[in-house]
C-alpha cells in the first residue's frame, strides 16, 4: 500500500502550538550555530591580519561574544531535544490509545485468523519507531535544511566556484540515497514480520508453559524459538548490508568533497583569487552541509523503521470489524429475555463447512434450557451467535423479536452474562475482577456478588482476602474458585440473559457441586442457556435439546428424554451406563 501521509500528518494536529515552539528552538539553534564560522572569519581575517594593537581586546571581546553565543545555543538545544521527544512520546502515546482502542472493537472473526504476538509488536516495537520520526522528522528537516541552505548562501558569498564544487558532488549522492532507502524500506518490513513472529513464538509458548513442562517439551520450544530467532537475524543481516552500503557510500562522497575542496581551494589561493581565512571558513562550513547529510543518513533508515511501522498499524487501523452497530437501532432499554433462531444458516468465516443450515429454536423469557450434543454439534456457536460475536450467514436471531443486528451491539451484550468452560481473569486483585461485570460496584455490592456465587468464604480465608492478587489467568486459585469468581461478576452485571458454557465440565466433584449450586442461583428469574458435557447437570432443566450436526434432533425434559431412548439416552449412557 502506499504510504499514508495525510493520516500521518493528522497526529500532528492537536499539538501544533508545541510544534511551532520547537521549530522556533530549531530555528534559533541553527542560526546562532550559522554565526561561528562567520566570527572565526572576521577575527583570521580582518582582526588577526591587520593592526595588531588592539587585536588583543578585540579578540576578547570576540570571545566573550561567542561564548554568550554558545550558552545561548546550548540553551536552545536542550529545549530543542526535550520538548522535540516529549512532543513524539506524546503522539506516540496517542497512537497506541488509537491503536489499542481500534484492536478492541475488532470482531471474534478477526483473532482467529491473527496471532496475538504479532498485535503486541505492531502496539510496541512499531509504534516507539514511529514517535522517533515525529520528534526528529519535522525537527531534522527544518534544523539540518536550514543549515545547508545557510551554509551554502554564505559559501556562495565567499567563493562561488569553490561552493560549485561541493553542490557538483550533491546529485550523485542522492541518487545513491534513494536505491538505498528503497531497498531498506523492504529489509525493514521484513525485520517487523519476523520480530512479529518472536513474539507470537514467545506468548505462546509463556502462556503454554505449564503444558511445556508437562510434557518435558523445553528443549522443542528453544529450538522452535532459536529458529525464529536465526529467521530475524537473517532479516536483520540483510538490512544491515543496505545500512552500511548506504554509509560508507555518503562517506565516501564527504571524503571526495574535503579533497577537492582543498585541492581547488589551495589553487585559488596560488591564483589569488581567495585567502587563507576564506579557505578557513569555508572548511569550517563544510561540516555544516556534511553534518546534515550525515544525520540524515541515520535520520532515513529511523525514517523508513517508522514508515513501514505506520503502514503497519495504518492497515490495522483501516481493518473493519465483521459486526457493528446499525446506524439507527432499535430503542430499547430492557429485554424480557425471550430468544429465537429463526431459519438459522451459519459458517465460521476461516470454514467451507456450515455450522447450521436451518436451525430453528425458540427459548421463552425466564425459561431454562439446556443444550447437549456430541463435539461439534453447534452448541457453543449458538451461545456465540446471540451476544453477536459472529453474524448468522442467512436467517435471523432476535431477542423479544428483534433482529440482535437491528439492536445497538453494547445493548445486545450489556442484556447477557456468559460464564464459560476455561475462565479468564485478569491480572488484579479478587475484587477487581469480580467489579468486571460492574466497574462502578460499590465494596457492598462485590462482597454479595460473591456471597451468592458462594465464593465468599474462600476468598476471606486468603492472606489478603478480596485484595488477594490471583496472579495472570489466576494461576493461584483452583479451577473451582476461579469459576466462582467468574460467575460473581455475573451477578454484578445481572443481566436477564444468561448462557452457560459447559461451566463445570472441568471441575471435580466437590467443586461441582459449589460451582452447579452457584449457578441456579444465579439462574433464578433469567432465560438461561446451559451447554452441558456432564449430563448429571441439567436433570433440572425445563427443556433439553438434544443437537446433531447442526440439527435439533430431540427435545424435552430429562424423564421424557430418557423414556424416549434416543439420542439423549444414548447420550446419557454412555456417560452412566444405564
Amino acid at each position: 500500500m502506499n504510504f499514508p501521509i495525510k493520516h500521518f500528518v493528522s497526529y500532528y494536529r492537536p499539538y501544533l502550538k508545541q510544534l511551532c515552539f520547537v521549530l522556533t528552538y530549531a530555528f534559533m539553534s541553527t542560526a546562532l550555530a550559522l554565526i561561528f564560522p562567520l566570527l572565526v572569519r572576521h577575527v583570521t581575517g580582518d582582526v588577526l591580519s591587520g593592526d595588531l594593537t588592539n587585536a588583543q581586546d578585540q579578540v576578547i571581546q570576540f570571545g566573550l561574544m561567542m561564548i554568550g553565543l554558545a550558552v545561548l545555543q546550548q540553551i536552545f538545544t536542550f529545549l530543542l531535544d526535550f520538548k522535540g521527544h516529549m512532543l513524539g512520546a506524546r503522539m506516540e502515546r496517542d497512537l497506541r490509545n488509537d491503536l489499542f482502542e481500534h484492536i478492541q472493537r475488532l470482531s471474534f472473526s478477526y483473532f482467529d485468523k491473527v496471532k496475538t504476538g504479532e498485535l503486541m509488536s505492531r502496539i510496541g516495537n512499531d509504534l516507539y519507531s514511529i514517535s522517533e520520526v515525529y520528534h526528529h522528522g519535522i525537527e531534522d528537516l527544518i534544523l539540518f535544511g536550514l543549515r545547508f541552505i545557510g551554509a551554502v548562501t554564505v559559501l556562495l558569498v565567499i567563493n562561488a566556484r569553490l561552493t560549485l564544487v561541493i553542490v557538483a558532488f550533491l546529485p550523485f549522492m542522492a541518487v545513491f540515497t534513494y536505491f538505498c532507502n528503497k531497498q531498506m524500506n523492504k529489509t525493514f518490513m521484513d525485520n517487523k514480520k519476523e520480530m512479529a513472529e518472536i513474539h507470537t513464538q514467545v506468548e505462546d509458548s509463556l502462556s503454554g508453559v505449564r503444558e511445556v513442562q508437562s510434557f518435558t517439551n523445553e528443549t522443542l520450544e528453544i529450538d522452535k524459538f532459536r529458529r525464529q530467532n536465526e529467521r530475524f537475524l537473517n532479516s536483520r543481516k540483510e538490512t544491515y548490508k543496505v545500512e552500511t552500503a548506504l554509509y560508507n557510500g555518503v562517506e565516501g562522497f564527504i571524503r571526495f568533497i574535503t579533497i577537492a575542496v582543498v585541492l581547488y581551494g589551495a589553487t585559488l589561493i596560488i591564483g589569488e583569487t581567495l585567502n587563507l581565512a576564506d579557505l578557513l571558513a569555508f572548511m569550517l562550513y563544510i561540516d555544516f552541509l556534511v553534518a546534515p547529510i550525515r544525520r540524515m543518513l541515520v535520520f532515513s533508515a529511523m525514517m523508513q523503521d517508522a514508515f513501514t511501522g505506520f503502514q503497519r498499524f495504518s492497515e490495522l487501523m483501516h481493518t473493519q470489524s465483521d459486526i457493528k452497530s446499525p446506524n439507527k437501532p432499535a430503542d430499547l432499554t430492557s429485554l424480557e429475555g425471550s430468544i429465537s433462531f429463526r431459519q438459522v444458516g451459519f459458517t465460521y468465516p476461516h470454514s467451507d463447512q456450515p455450522v447450521f443450515e436451518k436451525l430453528t429454536l425458540k427459548i421463552n423469557p425466564g425459561e431454562y434450557v439446556a443444550l447437549v450434543g456430541a463435539s461439534g454439534a453447534g452448541k457453543s456457536t449458538i451461545s456465540k451467535l446471540i451476544p453477536r460475536f459472529y453474524d448468522v450467514t442467512h436467517g435471523s436471531v432476535t431477542l423479544d423479536g428483534h433482529d440482535v443486528r437491528h439492536l445497538s451491539l453494547p445493548f445486545v451484550r450489556e442484556q447477557i452474562g456468559i460464564v464459560q468452560q476455561d475462565v479468564y481473569l485478569f491480572s488484579g486483585s479478587i475484587k477487581d475482577n469480580i467489579r468486571y461485570g460492574k466497574p462502578d460496584a460499590t465494596e457492598e455490592e462485590v462482597i454479595e456478588a460473591a456471597r451468592k456465587a458462594n465464593a465468599h468464604d474462600f476468598i476471606l480465608a486468603l492472606p489478603n482476602g478480596y485484595d488477594s492478587e490471583v496472579g495472570q489467568r489466576g494461576v493461584r486459585l483452583s479451577g473451582g474458585q476461579k469459576q466462582r469468581i467468574s460467575i460473581a461478576r455475573v451477578f454484578l452485571k445481572n443481566p436477564p440473559i444468561l448462557i452457560l458454557d459447559e461451566a463445570t465440565s472441568s471441575l471435580d466433584n466437590e467443586s461441582e457441586y459449589i460451582v452447579k449450586a452457584s449457578m441456579e442461583t444465579l439462574a433464578k428469574g433469567r432465560t438461561t442457556l446451559v451447554i452441558a458435557h456432564r449430563l448429571s447437570t441439567i436433570k433440572n432443566a425445563e427443556r433439553i435439546i438434544v443437537l446433531e450436526n447442526g440439527s435439533i434432533v430431540e427435545e424435552g425434559t430429562h424423564d421424557v428424554l430418557i423414556k424416549n431412548t434416543g439420542p439423549y439416552y444414548n447420550l446419557y449412557n454412555q456417560q452412566f451406563k444405564l
